[in-house]
């Protein structure tokens, strides 16, 4: 019994601490899409230019991105925003 109360304690803490560092740091909330995309995607490539895609293409690349290039759900969704205008 003691056991599976410390196995289900570990759990817990395990995930609350995997949930707060998946939050999206302060630095980055308070970034526009614009200088995301300039830190992000230039760092690997020539960035292209916004009127390069339509804008269902920039919502597939930003997913596309999101993996490949490891930014967090926050910042792809400030990216593509910028991307397709919105922003």
């Amino acid at each position: 019994m003691k056991k599976i109360i410390l196995l289900i304690a570990i759990f817990i803490s395990a995930s609350a601490t995997l949930l707060i560092s998946c939050a999206p740091t302060k630095e980055i909330s308070e970034k526009s899409g614009a200088q995301l995309w300039g830190e992000n995607c230039n760092r690997c490539h020539n960035a292209p230019s916004q009127d390069q895609y339509s804008k269902e293409q920039w919502s597939v690349i930003g997913t596309h991105m999101k993996l490949k290039a490891g930014i967090t759900h926050d910042e792809m969704t400030k990216i593509v925003a910028y991307l397709k205008g919105e922003m």
